[in-house]
């Protein structure tokens, strides 16, 4: 699914499922199943995340952030605890391995 954005033209060709597009420009912001309010609402959950806790993330480390943000989109609907049961459960038999 995506807006129609000329970087998207016949990205559909890449993908099992094809591409949906809507035209925001003429006020359309779904066609039947096709629309792009899921993507929308996990980029505005990512920048408010940098915008407001962050603050500023570096281009090294974005991949990491966007995880983090990616945990947080898949687990929305659980409460905090549930939560933070997966996230234990996730780091488990991981090292933390950083440089700087």
């Amino acid at each position: 699914m995506t807006d129609e954005f000329k970087s998207y033209i016949g990205i559909g060709a890449e993908f099992e499922g094809g591409q949906g597009t809507v035209r925001h420009g003429m006020l359309e912001y779904a066609r039947g199943a096709d629309h792009v309010n899921s993507a929308e609402s996990y980029f505005a959950l990512l920048k408010r995340g940098v915008i407001g806790a962050f603050h500023h993330v570096s281009k090294r480390h974005l991949h990491r952030y966007c995880d983090e943000f990616s945990f947080r989109w898949d687990n929305r609907q659980v409460d905090d605890g549930e939560r933070t049961v997966e996230a234990i459960k996730r780091a488990e038999g991981k090292k933390l391995m950083y440089s700087a």
